[in-house]
């Protein structure tokens, strides 16, 4: 099969062309008709550059479409929804249509140079062999040259490139409101290499990490923007992203710690989370997310308490042992352990007044994160 050939079909899986779609459109058959013949309009005009559509008012002078000049040489094109097949019925208003389009152009004075007969579906053996019969007799009799195309020829078109458009406008699954992919967006700063996120990883023994603030930039603001709309469909699949990618995390976790049970650093962790994660099916398709706003949800924990480090265990998290919860907006609630002589030391720095803006109030408990053995939580 040659590279052309193979470009103008059908991708595996995509949905068949249904041209009953027409009726489930417009609700009933007039207004199938009607749509039937404005998807030729669109069709015709994408692979004939130029064709356009005759309004019938008050009459159509036997034109759906029309390419050429009405003064001079024209190709007419005769949308007819003969359905489910055109039969011995329809041989009469076949004849007439045929007819009508010759005597408008003698009337008018323009000549119909190819006439073409368009329906939804395919004749039975009479209804075909009396076409070609007829269809041989009027080209020799007016010299005009006829053709019909059925449905097989329709689908044909409908699958070239030129015509995805149209394809895709009447026969494939609508989805209201859902864009294929979130754009990704180039930072516009660096992020510090003090942030936490950062400091967690390097603690964890990855020193390349470019990457990972481009990843977390625009996780990030995804979950700003999504937060800041707050529609419902969006928040409600980002809570389910969140919960998928701690229920990969926590999985991957449970089975490093087995496998390296004296290994702070959790060797492999961080790696095979975020593969998981990247290749995982199970994210929404409301999220519109992409396999970079995919691989730093495990750096954001939306809605959720538990703490979540995919590199290092909590107690080796690089910010006075703590490991990131989530965030939401500017706000980031982490946990980790505290010993008795930090307690003394914030304690004093807090009765002392100390001049610094930084003013850390310890939460409420909210139990064991990994190994810490004594977790608190704050804020920033």
């Amino acid at each position: 099969m040659s590279a052309t050939a193979a470009a103008s079909r059908l991708d595996a899986g995509e949905p068949p062309i249904n041209f009953a779609a027409h009726q489930i459109r417009a609700g009933n058959l007039a207004g199938a008709r009607d749509d039937f013949e404005q998807m030729l309009a669109m069709l015709i005009a994408a692979v004939h550059p130029g064709a356009r559509q005759i309004a019938a008012h008050p009459g159509d002078w036997g034109i759906d479409v029309l390419l050429g000049d009405l003064s001079g040489v024209v190709v007419i094109w005769q949308s007819k929804y003969f359905w489910p097949v055109v039969t011995r019925a329809q041989q009469a208003q076949i004849r007439e249509s045929f007819d009508s389009s010759l005597a408008a152009a003698e009337r008018n004075g323009y000549r119909l140079r190819r006439w073409v007969l368009c329906v939804p579906s395919s004749m039975d053996p009479q209804t075909a062999r009396w076409w070609d019969r007829w269809s041989a007799r009027r080209r020799r009799d007016t010299g005009v040259l006829i053709e019909l195309w059925h449905e097989t020829v329709l689908r044909e078109m409908l699958a070239r490139p030129d015509a995805a458009h149209v394809r895709r406008h009447y026969y494939d699954p609508y989805v209201p409101g859902v864009e294929t992919r979130r754009p990704l967006v180039a930072m516009d700063a660096d992020i510090p290499d003090d942030a936490l996120f950062l400091r967690q990883l390097r603690a964890a023994g990855h020193e390349e990490v470019e990457s990972a603030k481009y990843e977390y930039f625009n996780a990030d603001l995804m979950a700003r923007e999504i937060a800041d709309k707050g529609i419902r469909a969006e928040l409600d699949a980002l809570g389910e992203a969140d919960a998928v990618a701690y229920g990969i995390w926590e999985a991957r976790f449970n089975a490093v710690s087995r496998q390296h049970p004296a290994d702070p650093l959790l060797p492999g962790l961080h790696a095979a989370v975020m593969t998981e994660i990247r290749e995982s099916g199970a994210f929404p398709a409301d999220l519109r997310a992409g396999r970079v706003h995919r691989r730093d949800t495990p750096g954001r924990r939306h809605r959720r308490g538990q703490a979540f480090l995919v590199g290092a265990r909590g107690d080796r998290a690089g910010d006075h042992r703590a490991a990131p919860l989530g965030r939401r907006h500017r706000v980031v609630a982490i946990v980790g352990a505290q010993l008795p002589a930090e307690r003394d030391e914030e304690r004093e720095r807090r009765d002392g007044g100390g001049g610094s803006g930084d003013h850390r109030q310890p939460g409420p408990q909210s139990g064991a994160t990994n190994r810490n053995p004594t977790p608190r939580t704050v804020r920033r």
